[in-house]
């Protein structure tokens, strides 16, 4: 630990935290991968298609997840039975509809993104600055995913909320 000049006990809380949120993702892009594979009706193309993207970046997260554990001489978890017990998430059945997916998922982001949250406050804490980098750009991501997956899951009729450009202008 000594190259990173890391307080070990404060890195420890971050790494306890760095491993839910591993533990997180794999639940999570394993449901992306059981949606992908049996999503069906009239959203299917474009559904199946944002699945396996949706995957593919969760695939891409665990690695560097993981490799930021060990970066912090740490070892991640690494059993699928570890994973479902401490995860925030929880497995889902491959019987929803593609709106039920879709809110699943929605759901989902909220808690990856509060476990982001709660990684970047220890990591702040231990002025761990590349944790706090890896997880700021994954809650930008995923913040973005969120907007387009809600944008799709919205009515045609639903409205935005509009600035307040006058009280704006007028001070």
């Amino acid at each position: 630990m000594n190259y990173l000049n890391l307080n070990k006990e404060k890195t420890s809380k971050t790494v306890f935290e760095l491993n839910l949120l591993l533990a997180d993702y794999h639940i999570y892009h394993q449901k992306l991968r059981n949606f992908h594979w049996n999503v069906l009706g009239e959203n299917f193309f474009d559904l199946h298609a944002k699945f396996e993207s949706m995957y593919t970046d969760a695939s891409k997260k665990i690695d560097e997840l993981a490799e930021r554990i060990l970066t912090l001489r740490y070892q991640p978890l690494s059993n699928y039975s570890e994973y479902l017990n401490i995860s925030n998430l929880k497995e889902a059945s491959a019987d929803g509809s593609d709106i039920q997916m879709v809110e699943m998922l929605l759901k989902d982001h909220i808690l990856l993104l509060q476990q982001m949250r709660t990684v970047l406050k220890y990591a702040n804490e231990a002025e761990d600055e590349g944790t706090v980098d890896l997880i700021g750009g994954y809650i930008k991501e995923l913040e973005k995913s969120s907007w387009m997956l809600d944008a799709w899951h919205s009515k045609t009729t639903d409205t935005l909320a509009k600035p307040m450009i006058s009280k704006i202008a007028s001070n």
